[in-house]
């Protein structure tokens, strides 16, 4: 268990202290009246929101690697909870209640406990900037709307939009308005002290005049609402009534609490330590949540959740570790214990100025309006998620969030950066047509360059592109996919059509600059032969080269471009070192010895071998263009261990077949040693690892290579 238990407090400073302890007692301060009004919102007396403020946030803080989050009773489960207790019929405060909702948190608990093993928390990677700011803001909005009739002097609302809405228009026909002018007031002076002075703790300020305001003006005989006394002692352990519980409609409810604990806490963790640079382990933070779950079910309390306004705070107040939630713990216990006196004299809309105040600071207008000038797209997926939750409610809001990402994945992939590429002269890279006025098409050639992987919802768009920019006298199209990492069996059909029908035009067809994995795909695609057939290339001037372009010239440019792509042979011949390997991957091997028999086959079918030893091989055997300088030799040194298998009718040219691979062996050496002396070097050690490894693979046929060479040297020798 070593270093799983307070994660937060290994490594220590003692300069964190003072703040952690600051921030943890206004923690305990402002959760008197959040907890003690949303525990009466899931059907529980008012207490159990100061119980459900001890023993959960210690156990969420023995397993929490969040330097900031607070838990504690929260307002998305005890709605969810009281909206059960009314669909079942069961008065909220009664006996049924407080046997029903502990149980509720106990299933709630054990639900986050099994996210936890199926490591649920990846489900914060597939929701995007937007969303969860959209999301959060929503949760800020909703909270502050439930807490507005207090302020008005009415009860805390429930709900969604709609019916928060019309709580706050029965509460406004009724109005106390010395209540509005302490809460508005109240709010007023933090908002200004969070401008001029943010680190000063003015919520205990307000806290304390409040109470001071009751003594001595007697605000509660005026219509102030004020919060309920409670009887001090600490919490005991609940003693669980199983009986009479509809476990259909426990488990459900549970499972919908559990599902929303997990999203908006994980939501809102993550945003908070993007904000301030540090990270968490959302799959540890399920394990916080489901600890602190059973803990406040033990206590009889309802389920408690991450607080979005509580964490605001304890960032404003510079909280660094969970010891805010230790110190918070044993603050409230010390309250329960003996002053929970003072409770009754808080004016509530003066606290509930507090948890608006936080919750103004959680809303992501600042996202808001960098979104609109950067993305419209964005901004309005974030308005969608803030207006989900708003409507439909936190659980559909995770929803909704999750389809707004993956559909905002589909449009960016539908309509990706793409371009055509030409050249411009003195340079040896290629570059956007429409972006460099001096940029000039290589001349009969296409390249076009597709930036994001290739499936089912783009390839048309890929496949119209290259189309429509077919002219008269194209002979190539090169496709520069260094971009696309994956393709699906959508895409594989769709390239394998395109390469039908150019070859039926009578125009070469490459896809290029891709990475290994690509080939593996299109191999188990079915569509491996594209490969085979010299249609996928290493680089571009690699597919240049094979469509007989070795030199490509744009279109009436000086001959000073036409040296700058001579020079460009030799990053070819780099780059195309061991293209087999790359190409074929594991099967690099076998489709190497493939190309050593259809070599072979060829040599069978030439009339004049000795004619043929004196010209050289590159002309009659077309296998050589495609090939870079170690596929090619380690071809040759196939071959040569091969050479046993030639017919009858040929086994007496086996001399003049080693005299042609030794040719073009040495013709591979010179023009490495004009164009790229170093790559020289390189080849050698190639052969050296070539010869090793085919020794042990074949160590007959080395033999009788070694033999057949010797014999040859012998005979040359006077």
């Amino acid at each position: 268990m070593k270093g799983l238990l307070f994660p937060t407090l290994k490594n220590y400073k003692k300069e964190y202290l003072k703040k952690d302890i600051f921030s943890g007692i206004i923690m305990a301060a402002v959760s008197i009246p959040i907890s003690m009004g949303y525990a009466q919102i899931a059907g529980l007396p008012a207490v159990y929101g100061l119980y459900g403020s001890v023993f959960p946030i210690l156990f969420f803080a023995l397993f929490s690697t969040s330097k900031q989050f607070i838990f504690g009773v929260d307002a998305a489960p005890a709605a969810i909870v009281g909206a059960a207790l009314v669909s079942l019929g069961i008065e909220s405060g009664s006996k049924e209640a407080m046997q029903y909702v502990p149980v509720i948190a106990l299933l709630t608990g054990l639900w986050l406990l099994l996210f936890y093993f199926l490591k649920a928390g990846r489900i914060v990677d597939f929701i995007s900037t937007p969303v969860m700011g959209g999301f959060i803001s929503g949760i800020a909005l909703t909270i502050i709307l439930m807490q507005i009739p207090k302020i008005l002097g009415g009860k805390a609302g429930s709900g969604e939009l709609p019916e928060l809405a019309h709580h706050i228009f029965e509460t406004c026909k009724e109005i106390n308005w010395l209540s509005v002018a302490l809460g508005v007031g109240a709010l007023f002076f933090l908002r200004l002290s969070g401008k001029l002075i943010p680190k000063f703790p003015m919520a205990i300020v307000i806290m304390a005049v409040g109470v001071v305001v009751t003594l001595l003006f007697h605000v509660d005989e005026r219509g102030v609402i004020l919060l309920d006394a409670v009887e001090s002692g600490l919490p005991k352990i609940h003693m669980f009534q199983f009986a009479g519980i509809d476990w259909t409609q426990a488990a459900g409810r549970s499972l919908m609490i559990a599902a929303v604990i997990m999203s908006e806490t994980l939501l809102s963790e993550n945003n908070f330590a993007l904000k301030n640079g540090y990270k968490i382990n959302e799959n540890k933070e399920i394990l916080a949540c489901a600890a602190g779950n059973l803990a406040s079910a033990c206590v009889g309390c309802c389920p408690v959740n991450g607080s979005i306004s509580r964490t605001s705070m304890n960032e404003q107040y510079e909280g660094k570790t969970q010891a805010v939630s230790i110190t918070a713990g044993a603050v409230m216990a010390v309250v329960l214990v003996c002053a929970t006196g003072f409770i009754g004299y808080l004016p509530v809309p003066v606290l509930t100025a507090i948890v608006i105040s936080a919750l103004m600071n959680v809303v992501e207008l600042h996202l808001a309006i960098r979104l609109f000038k950067v993305s419209r797209n964005e901004f309005y997926i974030f308005v969608a998620a803030c207006i989900s939750v708003l409507f439909l409610g936190t659980i559909y809001g995770v929803v909704i969030g999750l389809l707004l990402s993956f559909i905002a994945v589909v449009l960016r992939a539908t309509n990706p950066p793409r371009a055509f590429y030409g050249m411009i002269p003195g340079k040896e890279v290629y570059y956007d047509l429409k972006r460099n006025r001096n940029a000039y098409p290589i001349k009969n050639t296409i390249i076009y360059r597709f930036s994001e992987n290739l499936f089912f919802a783009n390839i048309k768009i890929f496949q119209s592109d290259i189309e429509s920019s077919i002219k008269e006298d194209t002979k190539v199209v090169i496709v520069d996919a260094g971009a696309i990492n994956s393709i699906d069996i959508t895409a594989a059909d769709r390239l394998e059509m395109i390469a039908k029908n150019f070859d039926k035009q009578g125009i070469h067809f490459y896809v290029t600059e891709h990475s290994e994995n690509v080939n593996e795909q299109m191999r188990s695609l079915g569509i491996g032969h594209l490969i085979e057939e010299g249609k996928v290339r290493r680089t571009i001037l690699a597919a240049l080269h094979d469509a007989g372009i070795p030199s490509p010239c744009p279109l009436e440019i000086s001959e000073k471009v036409h040296a700058v792509h001579e020079a460009m042979i030799p990053a070819e011949e780099e780059n195309t070192l061991e293209e087999f390997a790359w190409a074929f991957g594991d099967d690099a091997v076998e489709e190497i010895e493939k190309k050593v028999h259809q070599v072979m086959e060829q040599l069978h079918k030439l009339p004049d071998l000795e004619r043929l030893a004196e010209l050289g091989i590159e002309e009659k055997l077309k296998n050589w263009h495609s090939l870079g300088a170690i596929d090619e030799d380690e071809i040759l040194r196939r071959m040569e261990l091969h050479l046993d298998e030639l017919p009858e009718n040929l086994r007496g040219d086996r001399k003049v077949i080693l005299q042609l691979i030794e040719k073009r062996r040495c013709k591979i050496e010179q023009q490495l040693l004009i164009h790229h002396p170093e790559i020289v070097e390189h080849l050698k050690k190639s052969r050296e690892r070539l010869e090793k490894r085919l020794e042990k693979q074949n160590p007959e046929a080395a033999r009788k290579l070694h033999k057949w060479q010797e014999e040859i040297r012998e005979k040359k020798e006077p």
